[in-house]
């Protein structure tokens, strides 16, 4: 245990190189991440947060913070740092009748999406049930909702956090209202959060799922899901993907070790009228489809994400449009022929309410593109990470025609300067709330905005 000298009281484990279980403490959820810091801090509670804050300020160390580490490839080995782990606060508390929850620094949507289902509510969560509430909130947050309900961050009614000063502070609409706006979006540069309140929508249900095609087919398939995708409702969310799967024994046996083509969707309506939406891309014939009617609970496996830690190399950005050219681009980069080493590119359908502004807005207001891509591939023989980061540069360059080399926070996993993901405007505002709130730069994000 460490002591808070400003108050004698015990403040929070430590791990350092030289204690059992160091290894585990620094490890990212990416494996490809080599987190090597002074020590790892593991806070129970709010305060003890703030008294690792302040032990940091005190020792000369840079305060970095994570609660999973699915994005801590951007920010680098942090030496001179303390990571404050927050994986030991997940505590959830759902209000079925204000629609609303509270999730503690830790918390995964896993401990979220089950709860608020219990009242027919659903969150604007991500693709993957192990990612953290808070990290994915501060960068917005783009999931199977949001054409329908918009960003993640603009549900947030509140933050609690603890500022580089060390002290604890609640963020709202009429309480530190620029902290509040900058937190909505603008990534984690302001303070180390601990708690995140945010509104819930009633979802019963949605019919979602994926239809499957051959490898071979992709170009055909992707070129209609793309007309498709100009044509559907906010209601509908969708992904265009092509897949490499790997030879895993615990993936089902009509895909395992394959290459295919994949349409996903998540459609807010009842089984006809999401089936005559779909028809365009069933007429086409998929080999698998897997689409039914499912509780909201099921969208935050739909992606299939790894359920596991992985070492991954991935990144991502928006474009505006996917015309005839741009499909064949990204079939060309990543497809049939291309011997790209990449396990999955994608695009993902958001416009919707994703694009336009609600009132209050946090500084990301809404996703300025039509499409937003990823790609990523596993660190495994023989794909090497020189191979992978080549293949996910050459997709995101194959792409560019077609955007305007605009970044989202949680989809960029490579040192982005933060210029590129805000409007001029808004990355002035926040760089002044940042010189204000933490001008000695003690805050390591993993996308920083500067503090001049």
């Amino acid at each position: 245990m460490a002591s808070d000298s400003s108050t004698g009281r015990a403040a929070v484990d430590i791990v350092t190189a030289a204690d059992p279980g160091w290894d585990e403490a620094r490890r990212a959820w990416n494996l490809a991440v080599d987190q090597r810091p002074e020590m790892v801090v593991l806070p129970a509670s709010t305060d003890e947060v703030a008294a690792a804050v302040r032990q940091a300020r005190q020792a000369g160390l840079r305060v970095a913070v994570q609660g999973t580490g699915h994005g801590g490839a951007a920010r680098g080995p942090l030496e001179g740092a303390m990571l404050i782990n927050t994986s030991r606060m997940r505590e959830v508390a759902v209000d079925g009748h204000g629609r609303s929850a509270r999730a503690a620094a830790g918390a995964l949507w896993m401990d979220v999406v089950p709860a608020a289902a219990e009242h027919g509510l659903a969150a604007l969560h991500g693709t993957g049930p192990d990612v953290g509430v808070v990290g994915y909130t501060l960068g917005g947050g783009v999931g199977w909702l949001g054409r329908r309900h918009g960003l993640a961050s603009n549900a947030v009614t509140a933050f609690e956090l603890v500022t580089p000063a060390g002290e604890v502070v609640r963020a709202d609409a009429e309480t530190e209202p620029d902290l509040f706006w900058a937190l909505r979006g603008g990534g984690g540069s302001f303070g180390v959060v601990t708690a995140v309140e945010f509104r819930l929508f009633p979802v019963e249900s949605v019919y979602a799922g994926w239809l499957i095609w051959p490898w071979e087919e992709a170009r055909r398939v992707l070129s209609r899901w793309a007309e498709w995708a100009g044509t559907v409702p906010d209601e509908v969310a969708s992904v265009g993907r092509l897949l490499q799967v790997p030879p895993l024994p615990h993936l089902p046996d009509p895909v395992r070790g394959r290459q295919l083509a994949v349409v996903e969707a998540a459609i807010i309506a009842d089984e006809a009228e999401a089936g005559r939406l779909l028809a365009p891309l069933r007429e086409l014939d998929p080999e698998i489809d897997t689409f039914a009617q499912m509780p909201p609970t099921g969208l935050a496996t739909l992606h299939m994400d790894p359920p596991e830690p992985v070492p991954g190399i991935g990144n991502g950005g928006l474009i505006d449009d996917m015309p005839a050219e741009a499909v064949d681009a990204f079939v060309a980069a990543a497809g049939p022929g291309s011997g790209s080493p990449l396990l999955s590119v994608e695009a993902r359908l958001v416009g919707g309410a994703l694009a336009r502004v609600p009132d209050g807005a946090g500084a990301l207001a809404r996703l300025d593109g039509g499409f937003l891509l990823y790609g990523v591939g596993m660190l495994m023989p023989p794909a090497t990470v020189d191979a992978l980061r080549a293949a996910v540069a050459g997709l995101i360059a194959a792409m560019a025609p077609w955007g305007r080399e605009r970044s989202l926070l949680g989809f960029t996993e490579i040192p982005t300067d933060t210029r590129a993901m805000f409007e001029p405007e808004v990355h002035r505002r926040l760089a002044e709330i940042r010189a204000r709130v933490d001008p000695q730069g003690l805050l390591l994000a993993n996308h920083p905005i500067p503090t001049v």
